[in-house]
């Protein structure tokens, strides 16, 4: 499958911001003003997102992912921040320049569809094109009527939307937003009105244009199609919790995630340096987030024994502090680049794991297996 005869004049895939990011928010606010007071929806907001990014966007009713998808969208404009999308920075934007802009550079899909319902499938998807000017006219029907065949609803083409079943008309408006050929593509719950087996292929095709180089943004309630995209960003009272915190911790509720966000101390260590040393005190529960950590037993006449490595998105320390003593192994900083860790102060993750019963039993589950780990490497050094 694939998606696309020919580009269009003036595309913008493949320009990306100066930092090689695609998608970047700075302090990202959004402020709602309504009759009991102000509302924010977004509070700070920082997120930077790759080209050829699958991600989804979760989080509870009022958590603030609609208002994103819509700042990410030019749907609506911050209150403060910046958006830098493809090289434009779109919250300097006026209204007009966002609908220019957006016709290229974005494909949304909505909901409910949002198709016009006295057009046939066929000129809903070709209305892009049209708004757009982009192709000949003879183009714009061979293109609209390619991109039906993509989504497999050709044979509808010529029907009105209310003559389609609801999958049918799914496809009809991811087939729209890709009319013009934009690199980005923002739903917002895709599959939230599809049966599970209608579903699934959507999710396959949202996975096929990632793969031929499209960026998609998902916005979903649903945890178990939040982790079909490989990146996953939470979001809680208009706050993203750590993404690193989420993935290490995947037990623990997004309120406790936003609030262990909110602790975190953030670490840089030099290769080779010890980030725990075996028999301190331990004073904190460490997640590495860039590089990878070596786990080492220092034994007698400082032998070392290595035993494990840390990469990104594990954690480590977990054991003193849970089932306390001293730090039994020493941690160092790997490679030939410095490593980044976030860390939760001994007090913040005592209070944390008091209120997740099950992120505490899977942290023990875990530091059992690893002191295990290393009383059975002390018995194999004995023996030998």
């Amino acid at each position: 499958m694939f998606l696309s005869k020919r580009k269009p004049n003036g595309s913008a895939n493949g320009k990306i911001n100066d930092d090689g990011t695609l998608i970047k928010l700075r302090g990202v606010v959004k402020t709602f003003i309504t009759p009991a007071g102000n509302f924010t929806a977004l509070n700070g907001i920082d997120l930077d997102i790759g080209p050829g990014e699958f991600v989804s966007i979760i989080g509870k009713s009022g958590s603030g992912k609609t208002t994103l998808i819509n700042m990410l969208t030019g749907i609506d404009h911050p209150t403060k921040g910046e958006i830098y999308i493809g090289g434009t920075a779109v919250h300097t934007l006026n209204e007009g320049q966002i609908a220019t802009w957006r016709g290229t550079h974005l494909g949304v899909v909505f909901q409910f569809f949002q198709l016009l319902p006295t057009l046939t499938t066929l000129e809903n998807v070709r209305l892009p094109m049209d708004f757009c000017n982009i192709y000949t006219r003879p183009e714009r029907n061979e293109r609209a009527m390619h991109l039906l065949e993509l989504v497999g609803i050709a044979e509808h083409a010529h029907k009105l939307p209310n003559h389609l079943a609801g999958g049918q008309q799914q496809r009809a408006a991811i087939a729209r937003a890709l009319a013009n050929d934009p690199p980005i593509i923002a739903t917002d719950e895709p599959t939230g009105n599809l049966d599970s087996r209608t579903a699934e292929s959507v999710m396959q095709l949202f996975q096929d244009l990632v793969t031929q180089g499209k960026t998609i943004l998902m916005v979903t309630h649903d945890e178990d199609l939040a982790r079909r995209a490989p990146r996953t960003i939470v979001l809680h009272d208009g706050e993203i919790v750590n993404e690193y915190v989420a993935r290490a911790l995947p037990t623990l509720s997004h309120e406790l995630l936003l609030t262990a966000t909110r602790q975190l101390e953030t670490h840089t260590f030099a290769p080779g340096e010890s980030i725990i040393v075996q028999d301190a005190e331990p004073e904190k529960f460490f997640i590495v987030t860039n590089g990878e950590a070596k786990v080492y037993l220092i034994e007698p006449g400082e032998y070392e024994v290595f035993m494990d490595t840390i990469h990104t998105g594990q954690y480590f320390g977990e054991m003193a502090l849970i089932h306390g003593g001293k730090r039994t192994a020493t941690v160092r900083a790997a490679g030939s680049s410095p490593v980044e860790v976030v860390a939760l102060s001994k007090r913040a993750f005592d209070d944390l794991i008091s209120q997740s019963e099950e992120t505490r039993a899977e942290l023990g589950r875990v530091a059992v297996e690893r002191r295990q780990a290393q009383v059975e490497a002390r018995q194999n050094i004995e023996t030998h």
